[in-house]
Order: C-alpha cells, then sequence, then structure tokens
C-alpha cells in the first residue's frame, strides 16, 4: 500500500484492514518529496492520483513475509506502565517516567548522554505472553512531549495500563546491527533459494543521513540473501506488522519477501497468511 502522508489517515486503515484481514501483511510506505497537499503523486496503472492511497492485493501461488528493522537498542530494564492515560504515561513501575529518566540518564556513558539528548524513543511490548523482551518485541514511538511538574510523558502511540515498556536508543551501529541479525534469521531458516524478489521501503531518516554511505541496507541484503531482484523507495513514514498488528513507523526499513506459496515460510514475526 502507498499512501499521501497530507491527505489520508494510514493508521486508521492499518486498524481496518487488520480487522477486516487479520491473516495477512500489509506493507507499504508513504510517498515522500512532496511539502505540501497535492504535490505527490500515487500512480494507479494510468491513473495519477494526488491524494489519498493506492494499494495491490495479491493472492495465488504466493507467499509474503516481512522483516520490518526499527534499529534500536534497549536501555535500562523493561518496566510496567502503572498508569497512564491517552497517549499520556502518568508512572512507570509506580514512579513518574521523567524521574526514571533522570536516573536512567546518570547512568549512561558519554556516548549515550549524547543519543539519549537526540535519539531517545520509547518502547511498547508487542508479546504479552513473554517473559524475557529482545529488541525486535518493541513497538518503537517517538517521545511527544514532557512535563516537568508532574513528569508525565506523551508518546506517539496508544499504551495500556500493565503493558511493558522500556526507553530505546537509535545511532547507526545499532540499525546495522538489527538488520544484520534479523536478515540472517530469515536466510538461516528459509535458504536463499525460496526467495524469488523482494521490495525495501525504507526512512528518509536512515540511507545516507543515517549511516554516511549509501545503498546501506541494499548493500546488506545482498549480502545476505543473494542477487534476489529488490524494488522500493524512501518513504515518510513505512508500514508493516510487528508483534501481529501492522502500524506505521518512522525510520524503519520494512521488507517484503516473495516467494511460492507451497514452499512454507514463517514470516519474522511469526505470522502467515497473504498480502
Amino acid at each position: 500500500m502507498f499512501a499521501d502522508p497530507f491527505t489520508f489517515d494510514t493508521s486508521a486503515l492499518l486498524v481496518g484492514l487488520d480487522a477486516a484481514y487479520p491473516d495477512s501483511r500489509k506493507i507499504g510506505g508513504l510517498a515522500s518529496g512532496g511539502q505540501s497537499p497535492g504535490s505527490n503523486a500515487l500512480y494507479l496503472g494510468s491513473q495519477v492520483r494526488r491524494r489519498g492511497a493506492v494499494g495491490v492485493a495479491l493472492s495465488g501461488n504466493i507467499s509474503v513475509e516481512t522483516i520490518v528493522a526499527q534499529g534500536c537498542r534497549p536501555i535500562g530494564v523493561p518496566m510496567m506502565i502503572t498508569r497512564c492515560e491517552k497517549n499520556v504515561l502518568l508512572e512507570v513501575d509506580g514512579r513518574p517516567p521523567m524521574r526514571v529518566l533522570q536516573q536512567l540518564y546518570e547512568s549512561l556513558g558519554p556516548q549515550d548522554r549524547d543519543l539519549f539528548r537526540t535519539s531517545l524513543f520509547a518502547g511498547l511490548e508487542m508479546k504479552s505472553e513473554a517473559v524475557e523482551f529482545q529488541a525486535g518485541d518493541f513497538l518503537v514511538r517517538n517521545l511527544v512531549e514532557m512535563d516537568p511538574e508532574t513528569g508525565a510523558i506523551a508518546i506517539g502511540a496508544l499504551p495500556k495500563q500493565w503493558q511493558a515498556m522500556q526507553f530505546l536508543l537509535r545511532d547507526a551501529q545499532t540499525a546495522t546491527e538489527d538488520l544484520t541479525r534479523l536478515l540472517a534469521r530469515y536466510s538461516g531458516q528459509l535458504g536463499r533459494s525460496k526467495l524469488q524478489g523482494a521490495l525495501l521501503f525504507s526512512c528518509l531518516g536512515r540511507g545516507i543521513h543515517l549511516f554516511g554511505q549509501p545503498d546501506h541496507d541494499t548493500d546488506l541484503f545482498r549480502e545476505r540473501l543473494g542477487s534476489v531482484p529488490l524494488g522500493g523507495f524512501f518513504c515518510n513514514g513505512e508500514i508493516g506488522p510487528v508483534g501481529g498488528n501492522t502500524f506505521l513507523h518512522g525510520y524503519t526499513s520494512a521488507f517484503a519477501l516473495f516467494g511460492e506459496a507451497a514452499r512454507t515460510m514463517s514470516s519474522m514475526n511469526h505470522q502467515s497468511g497473504r498480502l
């Protein structure tokens, strides 16, 4: 699915698609390049749309697997959300989250303190049955606003009481290690011979802006999975599943991996079905 970020509520559509087609993979991205409504172009066959979204549904002897590389690493320890309201964290482990952040900052080394100021995120667990969490178990979201008086923090998601969360940092090394791990897991589980083609939807904030070199993610893909046909584009937001639900992401590389449905494949987030 491809959508215009200025004229379409992609997140609302994803909620509806997950409800209507829970066993299907949804993946894609938001158009980039335009600076205002009507400045992006969405192509539907020979038609050009300036608003809304376009998409394609695949069926038949085809399997679509997904890799969503969010490129973050946890700091501190997982905590329980003990009080929240809408998108505001009021207490984690019974304490104001800003107090937790202050203590966390004091425990970090110089390099992580620099990242703390510019690349700090909140991670919400997406596997409620888990006891131990890895970076890929968290849905990564921005910190939107902080209230020094109450110690509350607003995030770009709707947290739930008793949901586990953890603060995260992002940098080039972590993003490289994250994508390398996910590609290696895919290659080890399924083998390169099963993959017929792939699409990559990568954030504008990655690429040369994050890694200091072009073709970083595509080079890693070819290194791990060989010379598989690969297309895609840089996005203003990436669409892909985490923990069984589909989300609109940022700073992410989301891959769609195509093969034959007759050859059973298990996705990186352990879902099955068709797009």
